[in-house]
């Protein structure tokens, strides 16, 4: 099974809802680090798993929707808690669902919130 991961780091902020987490309850800023890692058992006749181009563009493009605002005031977070693991879900089917990628079997989305913390959701794609 090939592997292949990009990362990028983005600030955005949020506030959790529906418990009391002291300070956590409050808006506040992470500098979150997205790790993207794409699985596939084949490359294409040029012997890439996905066009890393587009990849790049993708993720930057997803990044750009988050980075900077609130993720409570989001559509994608309305009804939930914006919880590391809900932004991670939230992340990787939008990730997913952008990539054009025929040979592409799951997706991995690792989101650190800080140097000790984080999330990761695995994305089996048919």
């Amino acid at each position: 099974m090939y592997q292949l991961c990009v990362q990028r780091e983005f600030e955005a902020f949020h506030q959790l809802v529906g418990g009391d987490w002291g300070a956590e309850n409050q808006r506040h800023a992470h500098c979150y680090r997205v790790e993207v890692v794409l699985e596939g058992a084949r490359l294409d006749e040029h012997g890439y798993l996905v066009d890393l181009v587009d990849l790049e563009d993708q993720l930057q493009s997803a990044v750009g929707r988050y980075a900077g605002r609130m993720l409570n005031d989001l559509p994608a977070f309305v009804g939930l808690n914006p919880s590391l693991e809900h932004f991670c879900r939230t992340f990787c089917h939008e990730l997913s669902a952008a990539l054009k990628a025929p040979n592409l079997q799951a997706i991995t989305l690792r989101l650190w919130e800080n140097e000790i913390a984080w999330a990761s959701y695995r994305l089996e794609r048919p």
